[in-house]
């Protein structure tokens, strides 16, 4: 697997996969492995995805200054790795999560970003609010599953600050289309996250600067998609047309029957809408 290093002497690794220009993608979670973002849909045909695995996860190292996990702290690696990579500007993707990463980064180095993708975006990082009520209206869709009652419970436990981990590993089938046993194997593919050090420090104070963010992306002049998912409470399409109102040059892509994993749920859609964004078909 290739590597570099960060500025703090950290070393990266990155999953290198497919033919075409680099697409740098960035994880959610926060701190999932980028294994799991796979050939998202098929978009090697196309594209040289550079999966980046931060800091302490998959096989990057573990830095010296636990601080460093914070999502703004993490704008350098990213440099980092465009350096590397040798090109001056990158077609950058950021999935859930790691959508926050991507927009401080364009919000740092705008001259350095061509094309920018969200999918199912967290917005933190723009305060964009996603009220309660969208997310059980969102979560509500899937009444006719047979795992819905204990989903929603464990939603509602959520909701009214009284989460476990039992309670997020009960809301899973509401991050995919269907829960089966594609979603299980998928799912299998993240590491936990919730409670550890990384993800507590991640978002932590001076992380995210939503006034600066905004202001930044208001003045951003390259294109950017964002991709919502028709079903996807954690990123519900109302939140991610308001986050897309943000650009002055953005499109907009609701799939259908998708949630939170587009790639998984519908990849020929996934593809087909990112790969025309980027000005190439999807196979």
């Amino acid at each position: 697997m290739p590597t570099f290093t960060a500025p703090d002497g950290t070393p990266l690794a990155y999953h290198a996969a497919g033919e075409g220009p680099p697409l740098v993608c960035l994880p959610g979670g926060p701190f999932h492995p980028a294994a799991y973002l796979g050939d998202l849909g098929g978009l090697t045909a196309g594209r040289r995805l550079t999966g980046l695995d931060l800091r302490g996860t998959g096989a990057s190292g573990v830095p010296a200054d636990p601080g460093s996990y914070r999502c703004d702290r993490l704008v350098a690696d990213v440099e980092a790795l465009r350096r590397h990579l040798g090109a001056d500007r990158v077609d950058l993707l950021g999935h859930s999560a790691g959508a926050n990463l991507a927009v401080r980064y364009a919000e740092r180095h705008p001259d350095h970003v061509d094309r920018l993708v969200l999918v199912t975006p967290s917005t933190f990082a723009v305060d964009v609010d996603v009220p309660g009520s969208v997310r059980a209206k969102t979560a509500r869709l899937r009444e006719g599953e047979p795992w819905f009652p204990e989903a929603y419970a464990a939603l509602e436990e959520v909701a009214a600050g009284r989460a476990t981990s039992a309670s997020w590993e009960a809301m899973a089938p509401f991050m995919y289309a269907r829960w089966d046993d594609e979603a299980r194997a998928h799912r299998a593919l993240g590491t936990p996250w919730r409670g550890t050090e990384a993800a507590a420090v991640y978002g932590s104070e001076g992380a995210f600067d939503p006034p600066a963010t905004r202001a930044a992306l208001a003045a951003f002049t390259r294109p950017a998609l964002l991709v919502a998912g028709e079903l996807d409470l954690n990123s519900p399409p109302e939140a991610v047309t308001s986050y897309a109102a943000l650009f002055p040059d953005a499109r907009l892509t609701v799939l259908p029957g998708v949630s939170h994993f587009p790639w998984v749920d519908d990849p020929r859609g996934f593809a087909a809408a990112v790969a025309g964004f980027l000005g190439r078909r999807a196979s």
